[in-house]
């Protein structure tokens, strides 16, 4: 660079941070937050403390919580005049909105191909514990909730971190996970998944990213007028139909190559303690690489910890927090143990986790594994409508952390934003907001982890003294009264309306 004329004024350029300074630093910083020495070991031994002091709660009360989750569908609190705004199973299928989605095709897939195959492994001891954590932020979420404004009700971290740790930590606590829920619904919630929607349908049929980004912009304005009931509604109709769907085309890969499953699983088992990579040797070839893409990219997958979906939970109709607890519970496995599973099985199945970009390599499994181009509809297919459910459920939870930090005259300008973000990201590119929305999703988790831990005793207690009365969920909800609400000082309920 010349220096400046003289008498000119002086340069501000060294002052400036270029691009690729910022992507730098934000690399930086997501690079500490997910590395092995914060976030994983938080979260992972958080579910360890959860898992003690519960008593392995997620294994043996998860046939019941399956039972009572999918197939109970008039479980009696909605019957019996319970409090909240939509059913327990609307509740389950909004948060599953939000986590099943292009993580569940693309983030498996990097998992793996930095990883190795045992990374899949890691990602399944993630959810397992994760269950416990699940639980126990649907509890508080449940527990803690409050009334807001238009009488709907509100809850989550940035309720209960306030209501039950209290005082200033607590106060600081919730609007700090409030403001980085907020920033990562325009990020992981909305940008990154509306223009993996326009990028899929314009390599699959060469629409227009333009037209693709309006279309989808309205359609998901007006769901969001319509509130949590209308996402409600939405939710329970179709990502239980697109998940079986996905689901459905990664098992009629695996039947046809059924005699490669064992030597899959061979690969993951091996791969779990060798580190084996998919690079060369390279990246991913250690046995830590392998445990921190598996358990980072399962926690990114299933968001146990990360306090997101027991937003979702709170708005259920309940009579007792344990029940919706054990809900939201099935919601990890569901993601992780089902749906994760098989796109991994899929990959090493096919032989496709050795070569290609990770961003890709899910459907040339599909493409590989079925005759014809019917795999790649599939995942064309799966990735458009998982992440349009993806949108609608974090734009839930964004309006509810909007609601905590400036009261429910924020929501619909929130919304409106929401819906333009919603188009920008079609027709961007993203380039550091993955890194952006990777750091907002850790943010989250670090006071929601903090709550937790800090709520861990009166989690257990309460929850074993429900199930003393009630061990196989199949008592009427009329037949237990609610868990008695802490009364909130009147300046908490200034704060939070």
């Amino acid at each position: 660079m010349l220096p400046p004329l003289p008498g000119a004024a002086p340069s501000l350029a060294p002052f400036v941070p270029s691009a690729s300074k910022l992507s730098d630093v934000l690399t930086g910083i997501d690079e500490f937050l997910w590395g092995p020495w914060l976030l994983i070991p938080l979260l992972l031994g958080t579910g360890v403390v959860l898992t003690v002091r519960l008593r392995g709660l997620q294994l043996r009360m998860l046939g019941p919580a399956l039972r009572f989750a999918l197939l109970t569908r008039e479980d009696g609190d909605e019957a019996a005049g319970a409090e909240g705004d939509i059913s327990h199973y609307q509740a389950l299928t909004t948060a599953l909105a939000a986590t099943v989605g292009v993580g569940n095709i693309v983030g498996v897939a990097t998992a793996i191909h930095l990883g190795g195959p045992g990374a899949l492994l890691w990602m399944w001891v993630t959810a397992v514990f994760g269950m416990a954590s699940k639980y126990s932020e649907a509890f508080l979420a449940v527990r803690f909730r409050t009334t807001d404004a238009r009488g709907q009700q509100s809850g989550g971290p940035q309720y209960y971190l306030q209501r039950a740790v209290g005082g200033a930590g607590g106060r600081a606590l919730s609007v700090f996970f409030a403001c980085a829920a907020v920033l990562a619904s325009f990020g992981i919630g909305s940008m990154t998944q509306s223009n993996a929607v326009a990028a899929q349908l314009r390599a699959s049929f060469g629409w227009d990213p333009v037209v693709v980004g309006i279309v989808l912009a309205v359609a998901v304005g007006s769901v969001l007028l319509g509130g949590i009931e209308a996402i409600g509604r939405v939710t329970a109709g179709f990502v239980p139909m697109m998940i079986l769907f996905y689901v459905g085309g990664c098992l009629c890969i695996l039947a046809v190559n059924i005699t490669a499953v064992p030597h899959a699983l061979g690969l993951v088992f091996a791969g779990a303690f060798t580190g084996r990579g998919a690079v060369g040797g390279l990246a991913g070839s250690t046995f830590l690489m392998a445990i921190q893409y598996g358990v980072a990219r399962g926690i990114f997958s299933n968001e146990s910890g990360m306090g997101s979906a027991a937003i979702a939970a709170a708005a259920a109709k309940t009579h007792h927090p344990a029940r919706q607890g054990l809900v939201s519970m099935t919601q990890t496995f569901i993601d992780t143990i089902i749906v994760v599973t098989c796109t991994g099985l899929v990959i090493l199945s096919t032989g496709t986790w050795a070569q290609g970009d990770p961003a890709t390599m899910t459907g040339q499994a599909f493409t590989h594994g079925l005759p014809g181009q019917w795999g790649h509809y599939i995942v064309s297919v799966a990735i458009v409508f998982l992440a349009s459910s993806t949108i609608l459920g974090w734009a839930y939870y964004g309006e509810r952390c909007v609601e905590r930090l400036v009261g429910v005259h924020g929501v619909l300008p929130y919304r409106m934003l929401f819906t333009v973000v919603v188009f920008i990201g079609t027709v961007t590119e993203l380039k550091d907001v993955w890194t952006f929305a990777d750091i907002a999703n850790g943010l989250m988790a670090v006071p929601n982890l903090i709550g937790m831990l800090a709520l861990s005793g009166l989690i257990a207690r309460e929850t074993r003294a429900y199930l003393a009365q009630d061990p196989d969920l199949r008592r009427r909800g009329d037949s237990f009264s609610s868990v008695p609400q802490e009364e909130e000082p009147q300046e908490g309920r200034d704060a939070v309306r």
